[in-house]
């Protein structure tokens, strides 16, 4: 335990002093923390062997799952907080329109490209593993695009439809995944399941948004009966590590796997709880504070459980860079031509495409679960591979595609030690 908390202060601290050299280079403190993890981690400082001084191997990574897992009930219980009835009413066809368009393409398109790569040379990718990872191409990270968000303090019409967008997007991804890896387990075994393929992925995301709207609903109630705000900041933690603990609950009733997920649950209590409780804004100010250095240990986390061992494996990087440019195409274009389809203003037709590039845990859990397919280790490998480029370009391209949009302001910091001294409000530009 003490070499655990040990770790843990080493990956905050080094997460941080990161973030200060990156700023230095405008680079997003998002990109800091994972360069940050990847030194900490087994492939650079860790493999000195000094328990304490990083982490020495990928499973002491993975035993610190759970701090990841909580950081992304909280990342999208946050994200539930753009789901304001005020602002469905102005965009919301369009983010539904977008959400679900984009996914689909990207699907097709990465479907269309590894398959002829399939029908080159069959040695290098099976059908089933073709389709399943167009499925996981579908997946975006919601985590690197909140934080983004948030460091640089981007508002705008751009930024409400993306967040809207990397929402619904998680509920796409998890029906097309299904579907998809349901087929390709049929290929490889020669028998369909209708359930796995069309009733699983239903029930899951029914029972997560009813799980997530009874839980905003007693939240709000619960808030009721206290009036300091650390006390009611408490009950929202609470109820987000309550929500977590029981997403990650699975059962099989009758032959049929029930489950919840966990991005769907926390977003929808979060939707809920902002649009029925009328001090809820300043609440999620406050309780994005107090999860400040959760969100920092799951970027650093997030960094040293890459694996930078398949960078020596010629078939994953060259199915890897096929994967990751049609996946790009895919986003880029599905989101244009939605856009266009809907009426979308210019800036957000030309720029969201890209802001939706950034992939992470949801990509990595659909891998370990495509991990049963003969090609399993392949489909982990490659998407691996994406997920290291993928998170260390894509909050930049974010933040460049918001400041292009006008969306992010010129980059200015409040200065709380000048503050905390006495003195006046201090813009600092360190």
């Amino acid at each position: 335990m003490a070499l655990t908390l040990i770790s843990l202060a080493a990956a905050l601290a080094g997460g941080l002093l990161m973030s200060r050299l990156a700023k230095k280079v405008h680079l997003p403190a998002v990109t800091a923390y994972l360069i940050a993890g990847l030194l900490l981690g087994p492939f650079f400082l860790g493999r000195i062997g000094i328990e304490g001084l990083g982490f020495t191997t990928l499973d002491e990574v993975a035993g610190l799952k759970i701090i990841s897992q909580v950081a992304l009930g909280f990342i999208a219980f946050a994200i539930g907080n753009e789901f304001r009835l005020s602002s469905l009413r102005v965009m919301g066809k369009q983010a539904i329109t977008v959400g679900i368009l984009q996914a689909v393409i990207t699907t097709v398109v990465v479907d269309i490209a590894l398959l002829v790569v399939h029908f080159i040379d069959p040695s290098l990718i099976s059908v089933s593993s073709a389709i399943t990872l167009g499925a996981i191409a579908a997946a975006t990270a919601p985590a690197a695009t909140l934080m983004v968000v948030k460091q640089y303090k981007a508002n705008g019409p751009l930024t409400k439809l993306l967040l809207m967008v990397v929402a619904i997007d998680d509920a796409v991804g998890l029906v097309l995944f299904s579907v998809s890896f349901g087929i390709a387990r049929a290929l490889e075994q020669g028998s369909i399941s209708v359930i796995s393929v069309a009733v699983e992925p239903i029930i899951e995301i029914i029972a997560s948004l009813v799980l997530g709207t009874l839980a905003g609903m007693l939240l709000n109630q619960l808030e009721r009966f206290f009036h300091s705000n650390s006390k009611r900041i408490s009950l929202s933690v609470a109820f987000v590590l309550l929500t977590v603990g029981i997403s990650l609950i699975k059962f099989d009733i009758a032959g049929v796997k029930f489950g919840f997920s966990l991005l769907l649950v926390c977003m929808m209590m979060g939707t809920v709880f902002c649009n029925i409780n009328e001090a809820s804004e300043e609440l999620m100010d406050r309780v994005d504070g107090w999860t400040a250095p959760v969100n920092v240990l799951f970027f650093v986390l997030s960094g040293a459980e890459l694996d930078l061992s398949i960078l020596g494996n010629i078939l994953v990087l060259l199915l890897g860079i096929v994967y990751i440019v049609f996946r790009a195409f895919g986003k880029i274009s599905g989101s244009w031509a939605s856009c266009k389809m809907t009426h979308c203003s210019e800036h957000i037709t030309k720029y969201i495409g890209i802001t939706l590039l950034p992939q992470a845990g949801v990509a990595l859990g659909m891998a370990i679960t495509a991990g049963t397919l003969s090609d399993g280790p392949i489909i982990r490998n490659v998407v691996l591979f994406s997920v290291l480029v993928y998170e260390l370009i894509g909050p930049t391209l974010t933040k460049i595609s918001l400041t292009k949009a006008g969306e992010i302001k010129p980059e200015e910091r409040y200065s709380s030690r000048q503050v905390n001294k006495g003195g006046s409000e201090v813009w600092d530009r360190r």
